[in-house]
Formats: structure tokens, C-alpha cells, sequence
């Protein structure tokens, strides 16, 4: 067989095993309440905010001040000691690490410049926050970004793809027609070349009939 023939195979053969997920109506009925969730909470999300911003006091004191910059601080060292397990046993964890430490970096230099606002502490905060904590989760983000495309791509090669990595918000959320999410004009040259018809039986037996 040829690679060609090998790749419509084992696509054939995926699909006939894996099912797509979303067929599963537990899975689907899990997805519309998980939905239905999400707009809820953003919806309350928004009102709460405007609440916040016409009810809160200009000033606040609190009597866990170490508490709550240990705690903080706490969450960001697990986040990278995941990120060191996770790489060295090679496992996807770490993208779910990435993002999790990032978004804490974020922040942690959001409520340092915030909070030292109008205080002697503002610029040291300010070059905290613009030189080690927004481009160390910046560059987290660029990482586990880049590890979704690697495989994204290691996909695209099973269905016979060889072409660039479409950009994650066209991505399907299963893979599923992963090739539909590539530019009309490599779509098709992908269907002339790299997608070609089912493989006939006689194609995969040599001279021998194996």
C-alpha cells in the first residue's frame, strides 16, 4: 500500500472504532447544560461587576494581608512544579499547567500594580510586573499554545494532512473534519492530493494475496 492508501486506511478504520463523542447523547446533553451554565454565569458575571463598581468603598481593610499574597504566591509554585512533572514525563498536563501558572502571573501583577497604586512600592511594582511577571506568562501562553498545534498537527498527519495548522479558533473540538478548517484553497488541494479515494481491496494484497 501506498502512504497515501495506508492514511485513508487508518482513517477508515478511526472512524469506524472512535465514533465522534458528540453522537453519545449523554455527551451531548452534558455539552447543552454545560452551555446553558456558562451563559448563566455570564450574564450574572456582567451584573455583578456593574454592582461592584457603584458599591464598593474606596478603601478597604483586611486582617489577612500574608494570607492572601502567600496563598497567591503558593498557587503559582504548584502551578510551575506541575509544569516541571509534566515535561518530565512528557504529558499533556503540562498545557493545563502553562495556562493555569500564567493566568496567575497575570494576576499577581494586576493586584501588585493595583494595590501599590499612589504608595512609594508603585514603580518597583510597575517594573515587576512589566519585566518578569506579564513576559514569563506571556511566554507560557505562547508555550502551551504551541504544544496545542504540535498536536493538532500530529492529527492532521493521521488523516493525511500535510499541510500548515489552521489557527486554534477553527480547530474543531474533537478534530472531527479537522480538514475543514484549512483555507478553501489548500481544502482542496489537500482533497486532490492529500485525501485521496478509499483504497480498493485489491490495492492492499501484494502478488502473494497477502
Amino acid at each position: 500500500m501506498s502512504v497515501e492508501e495506508r492514511q485513508e486506511l487508518a482513517r477508515v478504520l478511526a472512524a469506524i472504532d472512535l465514533p465522534h463523542p458528540m453522537t453519545d447523547p449523554k455527551v451531548l446533553r452534558r455539552r447543552q447544560i454545560g452551555l446553558l451554565v456558562m451563559i448563566g454565569i455570564s450574564v450574572a458575571l456582567a451584573a455583578w461587576i456593574g454592582i461592584l463598581a457603584v458599591s464598593l468603598p474606596p478603601t478597604f481593610r483586611i486582617d489577612h494581608w500574608q494570607v492572601v499574597w502567600v496563598g497567591l504566591d503558593l498557587g503559582e509554585l504548584a502551578g510551575f512544579v506541575m509544569m516541571v512533572w509534566a515535561s518530565w514525563k512528557q504529558r499533556q498536563l503540562i498545557i493545563f499547567a502553562m495556562i493555569f501558572t500564567g493566568t496567575l502571573l497575570i494576576c499577581d501583577a494586576w493586584f501588585d500594580v493595583g494595590l501599590d497604586a499612589g504608595t512609594p512600592n508603585f514603580t518597583l511594582s510597575l517594573i515587576v510586573a512589566l519585566v518578569v511577571e506579564l513576559p514569563l506568562a506571556a511566554l507560557l501562553f505562547a508555550g502551551a499554545r504551541r504544544l496545542v498545534r504540535i498536536t493538532v498537527e500530529m492529527v492532521m498527519r493521521l488523516e493525511g494532512v500535510t499541510k500548515p495548522v489552521p489557527p486554534l479558533w477553527k480547530v474543531p473540538l474533537f478534530a472531527d473534519g479537522l480538514a475543514e478548517a484549512l483555507p478553501e484553497r489548500v481544502r482542496e488541494a489537500v482533497d486532490k492530493t492529500g485525501r485521496p479515494s478509499q483504497p480498493q481491496p485489491a490495492s492492499c494484497l501484494d502478488e502473494h494475496g497477502r
